[in-house]
Parts: structure tokens; sequence; C-alpha cells
């Protein structure tokens, strides 16, 4: 059995629908998970992914900001919303599907960027940034006895050396800090998560998913960070069979600055 499973900050689900209709129709995932929407759920366009057989929807939206959702040619139950902090954003949705003789809890997650300056003390936003990866550490991966889990989304941190252009010069830029760095990893190491990304391309091969709108020639300057994860219980990981992350996407017609994350697995 073949299943693939892919995450994407789409920076707008509505405006860039015309790219989620072309990657879905090109790479036909089973299961495509979404981060910063920014759509109500009332508003979220379902009838682009019911006509390409995507008709398990599992979707936490708000008007401009934020905003996930799970779409799904497998049935989804078991539907979760988390809220880190009870502050009102919409960054996390989960859901149950069955997978081969597995029953997996899929977790995604927007984490917040955190702002510009790496300051809890004078940066609110990077204060609720480590609030929220401290949270995280609840979500572990044999948290449901039985149950294999997989947890996607843009991470808004860059956690790995080769994860970034420049380790040096980003050490004190926000998503490649050390506390961030250092939480993320302890965020893994208290879930029990696997690293499915960097476990197909280990250290020192870079990798990168986003790749900034500033940039006047992002291609050929190639200042990317890798700030999208795909992690799983260690169950899964024997199951993986490549992971693409797909850069030519970052040049398509009104692009996000984030690039499709496609794990493939084989049972």
């Amino acid at each position: 059995m073949q299943f693939s499973l892919a995450t994407w900050n789409i920076n707008s689900v509505r405006l860039r629908m015309p790219i989620v209709e072309k990657f879905l129709d090109e790479k036909q995932p089973d299961i495509l998970c979404l981060q910063e929407t920014k759509c109500p759920n009332e508003l979220f366009p379902v009838a682009p992914f019911n006509d390409r057989g995507y008709l398990h929807q599992a979707i936490n939206g708000q008007k401009g900001y934020h905003g996930v959702a799970i779409l799904s040619r497998v049935p989804l139950s078991g539907i979760d919303r988390r809220d880190p902090g009870d502050v009102g954003h919409a960054r996390h949705v989960s859901a149950l599907f069955d997978l081969a003789d597995k029953t997996v809890r899929l977790h995604n997650f927007y984490v917040p960027a955190g702002g510009d300056e790496p300051d809890v003390r004078i940066n609110p936003k990077f204060a609720h940034k480590l609030d929220f990866i401290e949270a995280m550490k609840s979500v572990q991966s044999g948290s449901e006895p039985g149950i294999s889990s997989i947890l996607v989304g843009d991470l808004n941190i860059a956690p790995l050396e080769h994860d970034v252009w420049s380790h040096k010069q980003l050490l004190k830029i926000v998503s490649h800090t050390p506390v961030e760095t250092d939480g993320l990893k302890d965020v893994i190491a208290v879930g029990a998560w696997l690293d499915l990304m960097r476990q197909f391309t280990p250290e020192p091969e870079k990798l990168y998913t986003w790749w900034s709108y500033r940039s006047a020639n992002w291609e050929v300057a190639n200042k990317g960070r890798r700030l999208d994860h795909v992690w799983s219980s260690p169950d899964l990981g024997p199951h993986l069979a490549e992971v693409e992350i797909l850069k030519e996407a970052r040049g398509w017609e009104k692009p996000s600055d984030h690039v499709p994350v496609i794990a493939r697995f084989s049972f």
C-alpha cells in the first residue's frame, strides 16, 4: 500500500487556490495539510477540494489570520482543535484516519512566527511563540495507546545548523535563535517524535522549505530556511519511502513563500 501526505503554508487559501489546484492535480497526495489559510470556516473554498475527491475535511480558520486545514481522500474522525494559551488563535487541528493496519492521529500546527525581535521583555509575539512551543510538549507520539502519530506544519523554526543558509548569521534572527531551536528539539525528544525529513536526508545536506518575499532573486540567492516539518511516531519511520520538497512551487504564479513538502510511505 502506498500513502502520501503533504504539508504547505499557503498564505491565504482563497488567494492561492489556483496553485493549490495545480499542486493537487499534479501530485495527488492522499491528505493535504494547509497552514495560514486566513479564512473563516464558512468561507473556506471546499468545492475545488470536493471536485478532486478530498471529501473529508477538518478545518480550523479565522478571518484574515492564521488558520489550518486537513483535506483528505480518506475518512477522518476524532477531530480536535487546540488553542495553546487560550489566545483565540486558529493554529491547530488534528484528526484520526486509518492507514494500512494502523489508526493514525494527524496533527497540523501553525506555530506563531514570533515577530522580529527575539526578546520576550520587549516582544510579546516572541513570548507567545516560546509559550506555544512549551505547550507542544504535551502533544506526544505515544499519548493515545495503540494509535500511531504524525505531526506536520509550519513550525516557524529551523532547528538544525543546516536547516538555514547561514547558521552563524542567523543565530540572532527569529526562527533560528538557540532558545527556539533548543525548544523545538525538546518537543521532539519529549514527544518521542521522528524528524522524517532529516531521516530521509541527514545533515549536513541543506534543506529549505521557505524563501523570503524580500529577496529580489530568491532562487539565485537561495537564502532559505527549513520552517516546515513532518514528524511521526517511531513505528512509522521504517515505512517512509520518500520526502519531496517541491522547490519549484516557490516560482509559481503568485506563490506562497513556503513550498509543499510531501512524505510518501509504503506498507
